[in-house]
């Protein structure tokens, strides 16, 4: 086993998850390459050296200019604000190194391009953290879609929905202010991704975002607080995607309904350990939605726990995403999702935004 000096950028909630998935990863899947938590970044000398002692970094620093340049730090994770990936980017994969990027890969699709080429030119390992479709129910999704198990699909439903901002007297923050942090720049990618992974490419969609309460306590909303749109995906299923930080009730909202020729598939995030199966070749006096749990014979379960049913959670996902990271540093070969889907992403993202302002049908190629 070999280790590698890893750097985070940022201390906040993503920071604290991918410094605990990093410090657990090698215990949990036995990993080749073994994390050392090298150096942690923050805005400000103190509240570095908060995480640095709470995490247990070896060096701290409020610069991640001084971070990325580090020769210790053989691998980043960019956990900061969309407007600071692209420099963060760019300036590691000059130095050929390894980045871990979070969702959504910078603040445009202009940002995403220039990531990309950044990241393609240097040749280094690069992933985007779209955590939530690495449950091992969803991966067991993704199986049993590839496997033809519930035949052709012909419509696709998804929805990444929550209502931290359904309270109208909710005071404004930074997550009201720029296009990045309204909810097609925050939620929609995350079930984007996921129709992208269970479904495949989308050509073409039209869409509508809003904002519905355009004023709250300090200050004047200049995002969307919710979105829809329709879509036909290439290999000629039908889907919708809906996305709000207001759907009331909901506090972890990433749920899908797949309908196929010979069965269909239903999952939602706050039931995460279970998926939902109808097979139309079961006797006719026993079809219906079947609930599985998932267990050690469901994808990436097992190292976790070996009781079916015990269930896994939100640090696991990004435990399994530090993993994949760690694979394809050590193997050379990427792994989903790089750079470039992190991009496509994007490129839905600003289709639907296009979309909602000509109020037409966008062709997502032309993005």
């Amino acid at each position: 086993m070999a280790e590698i000096g890893i750097g985070i950028i940022g201390g906040g909630y993503m920071g604290k998850a991918h410094a605990v998935a990093m410090s657990a990863v090698g215990a949990v899947f036995n990993t080749a390459l073994r994390p050392r938590l090298e150096m942690v970044c923050a805005t400000s000398d103190s509240s570095a050296e908060k995480y640095r002692a709470a995490y247990g970094f070896r060096r701290a620093t409020a610069d991640w200019r001084i971070l990325v340049d580090d020769p210790a730090v053989e691998a980043i994770v960019i956990a900061s604000p969309q407007d600071t990936h692209r420099a963060i980017a760019e300036a590691a994969f000059a130095l050929k190194k390894s980045v871990l990027c979070e969702k959504p890969l910078g603040a445009s699709l202009a940002d995403s391009r220039a990531m990309v080429a950044a990241a393609e030119e240097s040749g280094a390992t690069n992933m985007v953290g779209f955590n939530y479709i690495r449950t091992p129910a969803s991966q067991y999704a993704r199986r049993l879609i590839a496997e033809g198990e519930i035949g052709d699909v012909t419509w696709f439903r998804g929805e990444h929905t929550e209502d931290f901002y359904a309270d109208p007297a909710h005071p404004a923050s930074w997550r009201t202010t720029g296009s990045a942090n309204g909810t097609m720049g925050d939620l929609a990618p995350h079930m984007i991704n996921a129709a992208l992974a269970l479904i495949g490419p989308i050509d073409s969609l039209i869409a509508e975002a809003e904002t519905v309460h355009a004023n709250r306590p300090g200050g004047k909303v200049t995002n969307d607080d919710q979105a829809q749109m329709m879509c036909r995906f290439a290999n000629g299923a039908m889907g919708h995607l809906y996305f709000s930080r207001i759907a009331t009730g909901r506090k972890m909202g990433y749920a899908y309904e797949i309908n196929g020729t010979k069965g269909a598939i239903r999952f939602d995030q706050e039931d995460q350990n279970a998926l939902w199966l109808y097979k139309m070749d079961d006797p006719a006096g026993q079809r219906g939605f079947r609930k599985i749990l998932t267990g050690p014979e469901h994808p990436d379960y097992l190292p976790f726990c070996q009781g079916p049913g015990h269930g896994t959670g939100y640090q696991d996902q990004i435990i399994i995403e530090a993993r994949d990271f760690l694979r394809a540093i050590e193997t050379g070969k990427p792994v989903w999702p790089t750079f470039r889907d992190g991009m496509e992403v994007n490129r839905i993202v600003a289709a639907a935004l296009a979309a909602s302002s000509s109020k037409s049908w966008q062709t997502v190629a032309t993005f």
